[in-house]
């Protein structure tokens, strides 16, 4: 299944970021806004294939709508990932890199 067949109409964005100083590469998806910015946290994680990770994250992202709407909250659903071992690769360079993807997003995530 390819790429843009995995989102489905469902997503409202997926976003995609390699920071090379730091070989920081990650994705956040966001499922769902109407509600309100996207709730959802960070998975850390060595997935075996980038396909692998985005099928991770899209699931995740859903679940995180859903789980916000059950909780009554004004909150919508997404989810990252950050794709590497956190014992090899994790730096204070590269969670400030992240945190600048993060913030790109102007407040959606």
């Amino acid at each position: 299944m390819g790429v843009f067949d995995q989102l489905g109409g469902e997503y409202e964005e997926v976003v995609f970021f390699h920071d090379p100083p730091t070989n920081l590469r990650a994705i956040i998806a966001i499922h769902s806004t109407t509600l309100g910015p996207a709730l959802g946290g960070t998975r850390f994680y060595p997935f075996g294939s980038d396909e692998e990770a985005l099928r991770d994250v899209l699931r995740l992202a859903r679940g995180m709508t859903f789980k916000a709407a059950a909780a009554g909250l004004d909150l919508g659903g997404g989810k990252a990932v950050i794709i590497g071992d956190p014992k090899r690769i994790k730096s204070e360079e590269l969670l400030r890199a992240y945190g600048r993807f993060i913030e790109s997003l102007g407040g959606r995530y």
